[in-house]
């Protein structure tokens, strides 16, 4: 399964998000109004979103121009991307992308909360 956000110009230089997003404090901020908890790990975070279970995060890798996330679990096999492509010294354009292994059933009841998920997230780093 795999979902594109859609992408957005964010008004921060490709330095300055890496070096947000090498951080699991640095996600906090960009978390959806649902967030019911937040919990830093040592390579990641740990958090719950109202009416989801929750969901550990690793920070697999950070480069200049991506950063992925993959799950903890290993029940469960997905990564979000987010893809930096810098405009200028002060603007970067971002898009996520999720890709998943899910079967039918999982994707089925996960997909539109997923996409909502992503969409928050969107919405966040936009205003940061």
């Amino acid at each position: 399964m795999n979902l594109e956000g859609r992408k957005i110009i964010v008004n921060k230089s490709g330095k300055e998000l890496v070096e947000l997003l090498n951080s699991p404090e640095g996600y906090r901020q960009l978390m959806p109004d649902s967030l019911q908890s937040f919990e830093v790990r040592e390579n990641g975070f740990k958090f719950s979103l109202k009416g989801m279970p929750e969901i550990a995060l690793v920070i697999d890798e950070v480069t200049d121009n991506q950063v992925t996330l993959k799950s903890a679990s290993s029940s469960l096999d997905f990564a979000l991307n987010g893809m930096m492509n810098p405009i200028n010294e002060n603007q970067t354009e971002v898009q996520l992308l999720f890709e998943g292994k899910f079967n039918p059933f999982i994707k089925m009841m996960v997909e539109k909360p997923l996409k909502n998920f992503i969409d928050a997230l969107t919405d966040n780093i936009e205003k940061i």
